[in-house]
């Protein structure tokens, strides 16, 4: 069974973007806890359903993949955050050493790293998100890009600011182009 999972009001916009497919490039620069990759793990795990492919979910370094969402437990419910989102009767395959999930839909889910993005060689997602993108290397989404962009697919880009970097220059130009969702929430 899914987890009860409520979108909050702050997240709707975002959110709707992400799910109704009214863009196809999304970026969101949100304060700590403010739910970013629960929207877009949730999101992905239903866009998945309609659209069957490859999708990915990239944190900076691999090892902060498996720390931050593959092992994580949820405080408030005391289960791993990835059997919520993705329980395990939704599930044909897990490879726990890969991070690899295969639904019984079709579709596969797998997280990967920014710091080991040229061992992703040829896999041709149709969604990748990068979580906390200020951080990553900016260079993952170059190698990416030319795949994402061959299957017609799916980036995502969510982040806390870290001041002027690449994910500044990213949200800049996002919001001046009208193919990208982009948003600033505050903590306010």
């Amino acid at each position: 069974m899914i987890h009860d999972f409520r979108v909050r009001w702050y997240q709707r916009a975002f959110h709707e973007a992400l799910v109704t497919g009214s863009h196809d490039r999304l970026i969101e620069v949100a304060h700590r806890r403010w739910g970013k990759d629960e929207i877009v793990l949730n999101a992905f795990r239903n866009i998945s359903r309609q659209r069957i492919g490859t999708y990915w979910h990239c944190l900076p370094e691999y090892a902060q993949a498996r720390k931050a969402l593959w092992t994580a437990i949820n405080a408030h419910t005391g289960k791993r955050r990835i059997d919520e989102i993705f329980p395990p009767e939704t599930r044909k395959v897990t490879r726990e050493q890969e991070m690899f999930i295969e639904f019984n839909w079709g579709s596969t889910w797998q997280l990967i790293g920014s710091d080991a993005y040229d061992a992703t060689v040829g896999a041709g997602p149709v969604g990748i998100a990068y979580s906390e993108w200020a951080l990553a290397n900016p260079s993952a989404w170059a190698y990416h890009r030319p795949m994402v962009e061959e299957s017609k697919g799916l980036a995502v880009f969510i982040t806390t600011p870290r001041g002027n970097n690449h994910a500044k220059a990213m949200f800049d130009m996002a919001k001046a182009t009208p193919r990208w969702f982009a948003e600033l929430s505050s903590v306010e």
